[in-house]
């Protein structure tokens, strides 16, 4: 049986500072579950056949001198990118940096380390049909607006509402318009498929999963950590 055609390009935005954990080290250079959380994505990303090549884009003082654990993989197939000012110029640098044969593009954020290989599985086979692909849960509770002097205004309707997750994947076609799009009309992003949902792309959601817990606080690394020990 022949072997799958390398036509997937992943691009991990890890240029980040990660000041909300209230640590000097870099979020994504620090260890959770085993390894560090960079290594994590990278790593899982690799386990795939048809990947072609992964993009870490990392702050620039990182990019030229990238810490010697993160080699632990398949170095043929990574690529280290310098990070932007902004995440969506962070990622634009990373989509460059992928090959012409890449004609499926994943984005992923370093601070999920712990997503499923089902979910990446399911985000690239909707990019095979056509559209942007995006893992969500469906947000359970009570949604409330707040004042800035914190009175409650209202109470927000959640039927419809999901979280997004990453990794989000694209055609390349799509997330290239999308992102050429943002550029000429000085749009930033913190979400890779709002771009393209704005341009009336379709983009559709996957079954996300809670171990793709996005690390944002410091107390969010003994939950990975509780995650990691659960069985999927």
């Amino acid at each position: 049986m022949s072997a799958p055609a390398r036509d997937v390009g992943v691009v991990i935005v890890a240029a980040g500072k990660g000041s909300r954990t209230g640590s000097s080290e870099l979020k994504q250079f620090r260890w959770v579950a085993g390894k560090p959380m960079l290594l994590h994505s990278v790593q899982a990303f690799h386990d795939r056949d048809d990947v072609a090549l992964v993009v870490c884009v990392l702050p620039r003082e990182h990019a030229g001198d990238p810490p010697a654990w993160l080699f632990q993989c398949d170095v043929e197939r990574l690529l280290i990118s310098v990070g932007g000012r902004e995440r969506s110029d962070s990622v634009a640098n990373g989509i460059e940096d992928l090959p012409p044969e890449c004609g499926i593009i994943v984005v992923h954020d370093a601070a999920r380390p712990l997503v499923p290989a089902s979910v990446i599985e399911s985000v690239i086979a909707e990019a095979r049909r056509g559209n942007g692909a995006v893992p969500a849960l469906p947000v359970a509770d009570t949604l409330k607006r707040v004042t800035d002097s914190g009175a409650i205004s209202e109470t927000v309707d959640r039927s419809g509402l999901w979280r997004a997750q990453t990794p989000q994947a694209f055609p390349r076609a799509m997330i290239e318009q999308a992102y050429t799009q943002a550029r000429a009309n000085g749009i930033a992003a913190t979400d890779d498929a709002s771009l393209c949902e704005r341009l009336g792309l379709p983009v559709v959601v996957v079954p996300g999963s809670e171990r793709a817990l996005k690390i944002t606080e410091e107390a969010d690394f003994a939950r990975a950590e509780a995650l990691y020990s659960l069985q999927e």
